[in-house]
């Protein structure tokens, strides 16, 4: 998943980064409220983070703006104050949750897979098709006896299949899901994670493959084979 977080603190910025990149996500940070209105109007996100207290906008200026423009992702306010009218302004304004400052690490992680599993619809924190299993939370990959825990692109990659069992995922809803419009890695990259993907569903002995639509995309099946199917196309 891909969220935008603006604090206009860099040390904390920086912490909360190595946090999210940790746990998996994909993160733009920015550092005033002017780059985050400009970021979230121009940008794809499935989640953001807005301080309030940040110099250009303060960030219920920025949901205000994000919200009146058709901006739906869900937004997660940090905030050091922890007065009752100043929490109803911001979920007032459109905010999906707050978090005060300081905040602990667990607490941070938890509202953020609420939030992004409210923004369309309920999705569970183990994903399954056929005798596989992944887990959004320790991020294993794991059926038949057997586990992978996966890097983070792979996971994200893994979790965007098996959000959209059936369907086709394009190249480009990769690449600006996961690297973002702005990244200079070539495109190519995607394969190589997807026949990573492949190798580990084959090493499972898994039911499901991920199949290539040339020129199209990618999607996650399950097989009417026998044996290993991940490596067919």
């Amino acid at each position: 998943m891909r969220l935008l977080l603006a604090e206009d603190e860099k040390e904390l910025s920086n912490a909360i980064v190595a946090i999210l990149k940790h746990s998996h996500y994909s993160v733009d940070p920015v550092y005033n409220g002017q780059d985050a209105l400009d970021y979230g109007l121009t940008e794809n996100y499935d989640g953001i983070i807005l301080d309030i207290m940040m110099p250009k906008k303060d960030g219920l200026e920025v949901l205000s703006h994000l919200r009146k423009h058709g901006v739906t992702a869900p937004v997660l306010l940090l905030t050091a104050k922890t007065d009752v009218e100043d929490r109803i302004k911001g979920l007032d304004t459109g905010a999906d949750d707050y978090l005060t400052k300081p905040f602990a690490t667990g607490e941070l992680l938890a509202r953020i897979r609420a939030m992004t599993r409210r923004k369309d619809e309920f999705t569970p924190n183990v994903l399954e098709c056929g005798s596989v299993y992944l887990n959004r939370e320790n991020f294993e990959l794991y059926g038949n006896g057997a586990s992978f825990r996966l890097g983070n692109k792979e996971f994200q990659m893994m979790e965007m299949l098996m959000n959209s069992i059936n369907r086709l995922v394009s190249t480009e809803q990769f690449m600006e899901r996961i690297w973002g419009y702005d990244s200079e890695t070539e495109i190519n990259v995607v394969w190589v994670y997807i026949s990573y993907l492949r190798k580990k569903l084959a090493s499972l002995n898994a039911d499901v493959a991920i199949r290539v639509v040339r020129g199209a995309g990618y999607r996650l099946e399950e097989c009417i084979c026998t044996g290993d199917c991940s490596e067919n196309s």
